[in-house]
């Protein structure tokens, strides 16, 4: 599943990122999410998601949230 599905306040591992995006992958690199790694949904605004990941919490679109699967 992708974390558009996920719970609020639910810690999940980041188990793929799915997208040919190269500059996607890198862009979620950069934010900390990659395999293995553990993220908690925050909240869930829509379109918007913010979510936790090593210690920082971030704002995502549903386009990114749906290529994170865990």
């Amino acid at each position: 599943m992708n974390l558009t599905q996920g719970k609020t306040n639910t810690e999940y591992v980041i188990k793929d990122i799915k997208t040919d995006d190269k500059e996607l992958k890198g862009f979620l690199f950069t934010l900390g999410c990659y395999e293995g790694e553990s993220v908690t949904i925050i909240s869930d605004l829509g379109e918007n998601y913010v979510i936790a990941v090593k210690d920082a919490r971030y704002s995502i679109d549903k386009e990114l949230a749906e290529a994170i699967i865990i």
